[in-house]
This record gives structure tokens, sequence and C-alpha cells, in this order.
């Protein structure tokens, strides 16, 4: 969790005020350790009847008067060390009817040095930041996290400590910020309905500052955070004397429009109008309902396809806000895998055959994805620590065309009925540091086809002070097949317990799963059936030292065995380390080993049959430096081999950037892969064919941003693959999974390559209310069953400009009205 607050929020503030007297602007650690042990901060908000202007200068009387929050402590690197005085922070809180006010001046006694890139929302680059994280209840468990950089720019995020934070949780409030010459100054403005709160008439929360120095990478709290002792939410300061305020209205409506302009060679061009709105509204201090009708997900990014010749689907990112924004809750226990909402039909490959006639085909094409009619999640928390979630989505019906190609009769199939998504998850805080969880996932499709349900009980229980926990779940499976195919029902389950502080960590877990779970209606499995053991141990650097600003060192063994036959399907052994120099560079490496050979039951596709994998040997380095440089590079080459004469692999990762300016920046990426006699299962409609084969795969990617002011940006992204299977043998699968010689023969060379381009422009006209415009560009080439491959670049590349190519043109207005200024506007 900590590496993730480290990277989007990276913590936490200067100034440790120290006496006059020389000898004490150093504490011994001793010292240190007894002066840092002491309770925790508190500060006073005052109310304030004079108009707050949020120009980044604290200039109104009432600033002054305010009480100060101030000696910041080191969160990272070194955890503890208070910075000097030149660098000090200063912190104001002041309160009104509608919103608090946070007025902070970042001192810097060279301010020329402050790191200012300008930034999408919610990316604080290169830049110094300030934040403050804000918990209503002060319970330790949630908080809301607000930062703006010294551009200007804003991030805010949801955070607890076993989910850590969810930057995709967007609130409506306001900022500035002003440089000087003594430093930085901002001014941020919480309205009331961005935060959650008792209704207790005097209100004490939990409230917590942080600033980074992004020039040293330091990151700095107000109260001592630390880092070997519990979560960074249980480790805030009190902020006290709020009162008489009353929670208001919490009713946003989010209308938008949209133009799009579709066009390739093939289907001409189309243009097509949306229209609708979102709803967020708060039905208690503790719950928020949101809302989604006719909605439009025609501006999210683009999916990374690829050649996938394995036999598990490929897992895609989500880059639909309302499935990504406060989904902590229905993420619980790892069933909801939200692209299955509006994903492919149901009814689709073997299932289609059973009800096709004799001398039918599929005369229309047959549907991507299905299109979801609208959706409703329900989340939040009470005060005595239970957190509620409900979702539900609706998905239309689609059909496919069948032609009878002898009496040339036609008719609808249904592929996928009306059906309903739904999650409801309960989850339990205790403690400050703990949880038990019950979520119960379900898909309902009309008729007959398939409905499936999943519950689970999971829980995360960690001792007082945070030093071990024992966690696990219990997860259970009923799906009712399609037609007359046999249901099934299934357990997944599994239980860990390690080491959570000092030096040295460790875990143990155990996993069972048996052969008939499924969850993969409102979830994603890729393996079942088979008993598996993991171990852990790690030691970490806590402080740093001569050498390195950070440094840990891991190993970790795991072994799977198949239920059935007790047969290994995997045995491995892991060792790596990472570690931060002086001067910020990344770097480490590790080795990946399998001793021993392995039996894939999932390769072959095919009940009961599994395919023996020899031993195998990998290694790996890495290197990144600072990011804070115009010029950086991540480096990551590696080489695996195996047993087997001849079959290997070796690959890198190769990404250069370049930061031109505050407003300009580049990224380049290429990955390169390199499979050598590896096999893959070919055809197993009667006997089980494998191939055997080499694998290149090549991914250039471009991203870079064009910053116009805080509020305005163009990023223009790239993404050009191609992967192709060259196919040098044919193997026959034996009973005992080895391979042998064939007679079989085939042309079984492919050849696949994708290209995808967004430029989009993006301003932030208002709070809440953004303006889109976004061109967009894509291609995609399979070719199967080669006897060659072309391997010249030039014309593969060409080749994705043909008639394939496809154009979109979009604009997209996106607005934010609040009720209460909605009613006083009526």
């Amino acid at each position: 969790m900590f590496h993730k607050i480290t990277t989007y929020c990276t913590l936490l503030c200067s100034s440790f005020v120290f006496s006059q007297n020389a000898s004490s602007t150093e504490l011994t650690s001793e010292n240190q350790k007894k002066h840092l042990s002491t309770e925790k901060k508190k500060l006073s908000a005052s109310r304030t009847s004079e108009k707050i202007t949020l120009d980044g200068i604290m200039d109104e009387s009432v600033w002054q008067s305010a009480e100060i929050a101030k000696d910041f402590i080191m969160h990272n690197p070194d955890n503890g060390k208070p910075l000097a005085h030149e660098k000090r922070t200063e912190v104001r809180v002041l309160y009104d009817n509608d919103a608090i006010y946070v007025g902070a001046m970042m001192y810097d006694d060279e301010p020329q040095k402050i790191m200012r890139e300008i930034t999408q929302r919610d990316d604080d680059g290169s830049t110094d930041f300030f934040g403050v994280s804000v918990n209503g209840y002060n319970d330790g468990q949630q908080e809301f996290r607000f930062l703006v950089t010294a551009a200007g720019v804003q991030w805010d995020a949801n955070a607890n400590s076993t989910t850590g934070e969810d930057t995709s949780w967007d609130a409506i409030w306001e900022s500035n910020v002003k440089v000087t010459d003594q430093g930085w100054c901002a001014e941020i403005k919480l309205p009331y309905s961005a935060l959650r709160f008792s209704k207790d008439k005097d209100k004490i929360w939990g409230i917590q500052f942080f600033r980074q120095l992004r020039r040293y990478r330091q990151l700095y709290t107000w109260n001592y955070v630390d880092n070997n002792k519990g979560s960074f939410e249980q480790q805030s300061g009190i902020l006290e004397g709020i009162k008489d305020i009353n929670t208001p209205t919490r009713l946003f409506f989010f209308p938008y429009a949209s133009v799009y302009e579709n066009s390739n060679k093939i289907n001409g061009s189309k243009t097509e109008l949306k229209l609708g709105m979102d709803i967020k509204y708060g039905i208690s201090d503790a719950f928020t309902l949101d809302a989604i009708l006719v909605p439009d997900f025609g501006q999210t990014a683009f999916d990374n396809q690829i050649l996938n010749l394995g036999p598990f689907e490929q897992q895609l990112n989500e880059n639909r806000p309302f499935f990504t924004e406060g989904t902590d809750l229905f993420n619980k226990g790892n069933l909801f895998y939200s692209r299955r909402i509006g994903g492919r039909p149901s009814l689709r490959g073997g299932k289609v055959n059973q009800i096709k006639g004799e001398d039918e085909i599929i005369e229309s094409k047959y549907p991507e994805r299905i299109n979801l009619l609208n959706a409703i999640k329900i989340s939040g928390r009470t005060k005595q620590g239970l957190g509620i979630g409900f979702l539900n989505a609706i998905t239309e019906k689609a059909s496919i065309t069948m032609l009878d190609t002898v009496t040339q009769q036609r008719r609808k199939q249904i592929v996928e009925p009306l059906s309903n998504y739904n999650i409801i998850t309960l989850d339990q805080r205790f403690n400050k540091n703990s949880s038990v969880t019950f979520i119960n996932t379900n898909v309902t499709r009309n008729g007959e086809f398939r409905d499936a349900n999943v519950s689970a009980l999971v829980f995360d229980l960690n001792t007082k002070k945070n030093t071990y926990n024992l966690s696990g779940d219990f997860k259970y499976s009923k799906v009712n097949e399609f037609r007359d195919d046999p249901n099934k029902e299934g357990v997944n389950t599994s239980l860990s317990f390690g080491e959570t502080s000092g030096k040295v960590r460790f875990s143990v877990t155990g996993n069972y799963v048996t052969k008939k779970f499924d969850n993969n209606d409102l979830g994603i499995n890729f393996q079942t059936n088979f008993l598996g053991t993991y171990g852990n141990i790690n030691y970490r650097i806590l402080k740093p030292n001569s050498i390195l600003n950070s440094f840990n060192t891991n190993m970790n063994v795991n072994a799977q065995f198949e239920n059935t036959t007790g047969k290994l399907q995997a045995g491995n052994i892991n060792f790596n380390f990472n570690a931060t120099s002086k001067d910020n560079d990344g770097f480490g490496g590790g080795l990946f080993l399998r001793p021993r050979k392995v039996f894939d039951f999932y390769m072959p596709q095919t009940e009961g049959r599994y395919v023996r994998l020899p031993e195998y040997y990998e290694t790996w380095l890495y290197f990144s430096s600072n990011y804070n440089k115009k010029f950086a590079l991540d480096f990551n080459p590696w080489v695996g081999t195996t047993s087997e004469l001849n079959r290997y692999s070796y690959g890198f990762d190769l990404s250069p950037r370049y930061r031109f300016s505050n407003k300009i920046s580049m990224v380049l990426g290429y990955n390169y892969y390199k499979e050598a006699n590896t096999i893959g299962l070919y055809d197993n409609s009667s006997d089980i064919i494998f191939e055997k084969r080499h694998v290149t795969t090549s991914t250039l990617s471009l991203r870079s941003k064009i910053a116009i002011n805080n509020k305005m940006t163009i990023n223009i992204n790239s993404r050009y693959y191609w992967s192709y299977v060259e196919s040098k043998d044919f193997k026959k699968l034996q009973d005992d999974g080895s391979l042998s010689y064939t007679n079989y023969s085939d042309l079984g060379s492919q050849d696949f390559s994708s290209w995808n381009l967004d430029c989009s422009y993006s301003w932030w006209i208002a709070p809440g209310s953004q303006l889109n415009i976004l061109y967009r560009n894509n291609s995609a080439n399979f070719n199967g069953g080669l006897s060659r491959i072309d391997k010249d670049f030039s014309r593969n590349f060409n080749g994705l400009w043909d008639d394939n190519l496809s154009h979109t043109f979009s604009v997209s207005l996106r607005y934010f009205l609040d009720f209460n200024r909605v009613k006083n506007w009526i």
C-alpha cells in the first residue's frame, strides 16, 4: 500500500522547527524515536465569515489568526527524519457553512528549483505537491485524499487500509497555487458534499497533511507515519473545532452530449448522436447512489489486442469510469471482473452448434459485445464500520440471423437474452485494521440460458500492533447451465498467515480449488482442480544507508498439485531484489527456477489430458533512471532456457522518455519477445496435435503530452503490435503427457498485427465539467494457415493502412450540476 501512496500521492511535507540552540538541531536515533512516540497531533479549525478567494495567496486576515500545523516529518525515504527549517511547511484550516478551506505555505530557499510539470488530472508527474487526507469519522478506516501540484493540477482518491488507494474516484473541489520567492502556496476548498462525516454537533475528524519535495524524492507528513507500524490511515492527526455544520443535499447531475463520426472504406460513414446523464445522490451521510442512464463509453481507451496462443482468454483492462470509480467494496474476494458486463454473448462457440440446424449457417455478423442499458451502484460505510455495496446492471438482448441453405428460410436466434448482473457486499471492519466480508455475485439470464451465483466469505485479521496477519476466504459457486447441460457446483478456499512488520517478513499460504468451481460469469478464473502451497520470505532496509535509499530482497516458492491425479502442475522458486540508489535510480533483478518437470492440464483443452513441460530457468534485470531528469530510461532484459535442446526464450523492454519542458513530454516504448522451439496446441478435433514453433512478438508505442495549461491538455497515444508464429513441426500428444512423431501435416504459420492511434484534446471548462475532442483510427490484420511468414516490416505496417483502417472523430461535453446551485437558479 505504501508503494501505491508513494507512486501517486507521494506523501508529505517539510518542517521541523527546532530550538535556536545549534546542538538541538540534530536528534540522536534514540531521542528521535522517543520524540516521535508522542500522542497524535491536534489542530483546531477556525470559523470564518470572510469570503475566501482561491488565488493561491493567503491574504485574507482570517488566515493569519488561524492555528498553524507545522513540524512535518519525513515518511520516505528516511522515515522519521525532520526537515531543515528553510524547507518548513505551515498549514491552516478554516471552515464556514459550505466547506473547509486549507491554506498551506511550502517554504523553499531555492524556489527556482521547485518542479512544476503540468500533467492531466490525477497524474502528479514530476512535480512538487501538497495534499490533505480527511477522515470524517476518525476511525482509521477510510479517508478522502486531495492534493494539488505546484503546477496547479488536482489529484484525488479515496483510500482504506485493506485495498489501498482508489485513484479513479473523483470529487468536485477547488484549488489554486502560487509560486513566490519564499516557496509556493496552495489554497484548497473542500465542499462538505465531497466529504463524509457524522452528524455529531462537535466534529472530530482524522486529518493528515503531506508534501512532496520532488527534486529530492522526499515525502513528508504532518503527523508522523511509522512505516513499520500499521497503515497510513491509522496514523493521521486530529482536526477539532468544526461545529454546527450540516451535511448538504448530495445530489449531482452529469448530463452529456456526444457526436460520433465513424468511417472506413468498406462500410462508409456513419454519424451518431448520444445524449444521456449520470446521477450521483447521497442517500445519507454514509451512502451514495451512482446511476448511468443511456451510457456512453465511446471515448474510453482502446484495448491492447494480442495474438493469444494460450488456453486462457485475454484479460482486458477496464476503461469505463462507472466500473472503476469507487468499486473497492465490489472487488473483495476477487470475484468481480467488470468486463463481463457488456462483454461477449454467453451463447458462442460449441453452444451455437447445439441450436444450429443441420443445414443452417450464421448469416449475420456475430456480435462482439452486448450493449449496456443502465446500471446503478450504492456504496458506503456506517459509523460502526459496516460497509455495504450494491451493484446492478442490465444488458440488452442480442440476436443473430440463421439461414437454412436448403429452404432459404431465415430465423432469428437469441445469443444473449436480457440479462441482469448483481453484486452485494457486506464488509465489517473492526479494530481499525481488520475486516470480515460477505460478497455475492449473481447473473440471471432469461429463459433457458445459463445463470450463475457465487458467494464468498473473506477475512483479513491483523494483530493490534500490526505485526501479524491471518487472512483467507471460502468461495462457493453454483451454475445452472444452458438447456440440459449438467449444472455444477464448486469451492475455492485459501488460508494465509504472515508477519507484516520488521526487516524480515514472511508468509505461508494454502489454496484448494475443486474441479467445478466457476465464477466466470461475473468474474475471471483460469485454473481449477488443484491444491496449492506457497511460501514467501523477504528482507528490507527500513532507513537509507550510505549507498542506497531503499533495498529489499525476496524469495518465494510455490507448488500446485492436480487434484485428480496428484501430479505436479507448478513448482517454482523465485529470487528477486529491488533497490534505489542515492541518485534515485531504481534497479533490480531476479532468478526464476522450475527445477522439475510439471504437467500442464490446460494446454490440451481436453478433459483429463495433460502435456509434460520441461524444467525451466529464467533470469532478468531492470534499470529505471530517475524521472526527475529530463531524459530517463527504463530497460528490462531477460532470458530463459529449458532442459530441452534449443528450446529457449529471450526479450527486453526498452522505454526512453524525455521531458522537453513542463508542458511537453514524450515516452517511447519498445518490447521484443522471442520463443524458440516452444510448443502449443494446434488441433484437438480428433487426435490432440501439438505444434512446435517459433513465436516472435514486437510492440512499439508512443505516448506524448502537450499541456496548454493545467486545465487543457493534448494527448497522442499510439501502439503498433506484430506477432507471428513460424510452424516447425507437429507432434501427437500421448496419454502420459509426452509428444511423439506424427505424419500430420498442415500450414500452421500465423501472422497478426494491429494499430491504434488516439489523439485527444481535453479541457476542464469548470469544476467537474469537461470537453473532450477525440480522433481515433485503428486496424488489425490476421493471416493463418501460411506456408511462410513475410518478415518485411514496411509491408506489414503498410498493410494495416488499407481497407481495414477505421476512423472515429467525436466531440463530447459532460457538465456538472449541483442540486444546491440548481435550486437557487430555479
